[in-house]
């Protein structure tokens, strides 16, 4: 077997590799990737080489949204056969600190996090990953389905956090990918009215046909009175108009983050040195 592996060499340039077959340790399955989706993220490590005081200093492989089919297993793995569908859980946190052992291991401050250095990604052919990190897809949902529950879980992430309960009047502020994923859960959750906000027509035209109770344009107040907000968009300017909107005691979610807004002259600060 190959092992192709798209490597971003340096801001704006990726290369086709091929690198060694990863082998899985003793719980942990080898993965065949088919589906991975691109996140914000990995568009700015793309184009800027780092987010924040995170900077690529050596070759990289993009991709963090991602299914396939187990290719193999280790020697302890109990969970997974060879052949399943799985969709992946891209952090995999220590499980031995404060923050693992209570319960809370999306706040392990040594988790491995696939695309983000110095841990390659998922744009390659295969990858492993231990085992209680992969989970099972359903024969009715497809591998790019799959690909979208890391996304999808920052939608529920989010309502939960915003307290979206049956009823609620929700406003969301920026149609994009995440925005679009937050407006369908809330309407899970019960919500009876979730409007949703974008300076793009496209975008809106979208989350029409996806549901949204009303589209709207920022500058409109036609958002009314809403018990949460959950804002989406990484524009600042967007979220005192949208939180003014909230209706006591109302909940506000930010999830919404420009990276590229931080140290933008040092945006290429970036290091070609080998991976090994």
């Amino acid at each position: 077997m190959t092992n192709r592996a798209a490597v971003l060499i340096r801001p704006r340039k990726i290369a086709i590799e091929e690198r060694p077959v990863p082998t899985p340790g003793p719980r942990e399955v080898l993965v065949a990737v088919t589906s991975v989706g691109v996140c914000g993220s990995d568009v700015h490590w793309y184009e800027h080489g780092r987010i924040g005081d995170l900077v690529v200093r050596a070759p990289l492989v993009l991709g963090h949204e991602s299914a396939g089919r187990v290719e193999a297993v280790g020697a302890e793995v109990t969970k997974h056969a060879v052949d399943d569908r799985v969709c992946l859980e891209p952090g995999v946190p220590c499980g031995r600190c404060r923050e693992c052992r209570t319960g809370r291991y999306n706040l392990c401050a040594d988790v491995s996090f696939f695309a983000t250095p110095p841990v390659d990604g998922a744009f390659a052919d295969y990858v492993t990953i231990h085992e209680d990190f992969a989970f099972a897809l359903p024969d009715g949902m497809s591998d790019d389905m799959g690909a979208l529950m890391e996304p999808l879980s920052v939608g529920i992430w989010a309502c939960r956090k915003a307290g979206v309960t049956a009823g609620d009047r929700v406003l969301v502020t920026g149609a994009g990918p995440i925005g679009l994923l937050a407006m369908q859960v809330a309407k899970a959750f019960g919500a009876t009215d979730v409007a949703i906000s974008d300076v793009n027509e496209l975008r809106l035209s979208v989350a029409e046909r996806m549901g949204a109770s009303r589209v709207l344009h920022p500058a409109s107040d036609d958002a009314g009175e809403v018990d949460a907000v959950i804002e989406c968009s990484a524009t600042p300017p967007r979220l005192w108009p949208a939180s003014r909107r909230c209706a006591p005691p109302g909940q506000q979610c930010l999830l919404g983050w420009d990276p590229s807004r931080r140290r933008r002259s040092r945006s290429r600060s970036f290091s070609t040195a080998s991976c090994g």
